[in-house]
């Protein structure tokens, strides 16, 4: 991953290379953004940029033992810390790295469930556990095998535990020389206020609909095609790839959105029980997934309302259903189905029982559903 590789973000590639030119390096920088924007590509290509030992003008030479060593992600100096899910005891990157390496391979653009599939996590919550600040502190300790900078790159931050976060404090205040941090994180505000404050904030907008756009033609797509899933796409690289190939998990929540509504209008509360009981089978991940995209789906649909389709980020499967829903959706009742998916996600959150959760929140969907 270089530079160029980047979809996009030119201000902050420019930004970032000024940074390394000028000897301005951080020992701690945080990249923070939507997810899809590009933020793990980012850090990748900045840390093979000053791991680099002839750099360009504008990205890494590609030719020096360090950028052949970075095409593998074998890197000795440059250490990858991720979520995991446990084994035996506390287990740490290390532990994946093999899953890590082949996934990043594929692509640097991917998601949480991505990774999870990566690891066939299931049910299980990835997270980055104590044990991973002392595996950080060990290696950091050893001499740079290539004599340049050693780097730590962490993705998703906002899933450390508190111990390790407490544990990483020092090392993050006081780190060894030519040592640098790279942090990618999609939900800053679930991180300990002494880590942020011992970092440099790097917000990373939503890519352009023009750069995606330019990416899928790339990739073979009609430039009809391309603009269209681009706009739908709303910023997010990932949407796009999504809507491209209809993934299963997107597939299962259009059917299960659609088919809630329909009971929901037909105030069938028995098949609506069964309905909740089954989203309730699912993962506490895949759960908390589909709330989220149940508040993309009302939201676009109350958006739909206005017919300015350049407003609109639907597939067509989605905008066709969306012609005789949409208007279902209205300043009547749409504050009130936002406040109660919003209210579901943070219980789901918090552990309550799933199957209260979802039934709770179906009866209220019928109630809200009648205010046209």
């Amino acid at each position: 991953m270089y530079f160029k590789d980047v979809i996009g973000q030119q201000k902050v590639k420019e930004r970032l290379i000024g940074e390394a030119r000028e000897e301005r390096i951080p020992h701690a920088l945080m990249f923070c953004g939507p997810q899809g924007s590009g933020k793990l590509p980012l850090a990748i290509a900045y840390a093979r940029f000053i791991c680099c030992e002839h750099p360009t003008e504008d990205d890494a030479c590609g030719t020096c033992q360090s950028c052949k060593l970075f095409d593998k992600y074998i890197h000795p100096d440059v250490h990858f810390v991720f979520p995991v899910i446990k084994k035996k005891g506390d287990p740490v990157s290390n532990d994946y790295i093999n899953e890590w390496r082949e996934l990043i391979q594929r692509t640097p653009y991917f998601s949480i469930n991505h990774w999870m599939e990566a690891m066939n996590a299931a049910n299980q919550q990835p997270m980055i556990y104590v044990k991973e600040s002392d595996e950080i502190v060990r290696k950091l300790s050893y001499k740079s095998m290539l004599g340049g900078y050693k780097v730590v790159i962490m993705w998703l931050p906002e899933r450390m535990n508190i111990e390790c976060s407490n544990k990483l404090l020092k090392v993050l205040e006081e780190p060894p020389v030519k040592t640098v941090f790279l942090m990618v994180s999609e939900d800053s505000s679930n991180i300990l206020p002494t880590i942020l404050s011992r970092t440099q904030r790097m917000n990373i907008p939503n890519l352009e609909e023009k750069d995606i756009a330019e990416t899928l033609l790339k990739q073979g797509l009609t430039e009809d095609d391309a603009n269209s899933i681009a706009h739908c796409a709303a910023g997010n690289y990932l949407n796009a790839l999504e809507t491209i190939h209809m993934s299963r998990d997107n597939k299962l929540f259009f059917n299960m959105f659609v088919k809630l509504m329909r009971l929901a209008y037909m105030r069938d509360i028995k098949e609506l029980k069964g309905w909740s009981e089954n989203i309730a089978s699912e993962g506490r991940e895949q759960q908390k997934n589909f709330l989220a995209y149940c508040q993309r789906m009302i939201r676009e649909n109350f958006i739909y309302n206005f017919h300015e389709m350049e407003m609109v980020y639907l597939n067509p499967e989605e905008k066709q259903f969306s012609q005789k829903f949409a208007p279902f959706i209205n300043e009547r009742n749409i504050i009130g189905i936002m406040n109660e998916l919003s209210e579901a996600e943070q219980h789901i959150e918090r552990n309550v029982n799933p199957k209260m959760v979802f039934f709770d929140f179906v009866l209220k969907i019928i109630m809200l559903l009648k205010q046209q």
